[in-house]
């Protein structure tokens, strides 16, 4: 039985298995991304929220996804190159993967299944969808692309403040 995202692994843009349990113990921001979004601007905002609050327990993960009108079509070369180009991303991005379907992540179905979004819906709807992930593992909230990163700034420092 799955009880944390600590459960989950993934790849790596360079190939390699990640243990999300390497972020245990920290507050955890899960977004899946895309290039030629319109909301593809947020990456500077995660960024700023990961360089705010990475000395204090945050980790922002990234995972491109190409699902929502074609508009993460590039290599894992390609995007990781974009993401440091233009918007200086530090924080870890992942292969590209899935949210909905059959094929969809097995991580993106847990945190669907966890944090439901309007009116009970499972399905993501677009890119930049976000999970607030605690220091044990647990998602504790779902926001949908038109929340921008700085707006889930109070909820992120509580999650620092209250799990330490």
């Amino acid at each position: 039985m799955t009880t944390s995202i600590y459960d989950f692994k993934a790849t790596s843009q360079d190939g390699t298995e990640v243990s999300l349990g390497d972020y245990r113990g920290k507050v955890v921001l899960i977004v899946n991304t895309a290039s030629r979004c319109g909301f593809t601007p947020q990456y500077e905002g995660l960024e700023s929220l990961y360089r705010r609050y990475r000395d204090r327990g945050l980790v922002v993960l990234g995972f491109p996804c190409n699902q929502f009108g074609a508009q993460e079509p590039g290599s894992a070369e390609e995007i990781k190159a974009f993401c440091t180009l233009n918007y200086q991303v530090s924080f870890p991005l992942f292969a590209k993967i899935e949210v909905n379907g059959e094929q969809a992540s097995p991580l993106f179905k847990y945190l669907k299944a966890q944090a439901k979004g309007i009116l009970g819906s499972t399905a993501i709807k677009w890119n930049f969808t976000k999970f607030l992930i605690d220091r044990q593992g647990h998602v504790v909230a779902r926001y949908g692309s038109v929340s921008k990163p700085e707006e889930l700034t109070r909820a992120i420092e509580d999650l620092l403040r209250a799990d330490q």
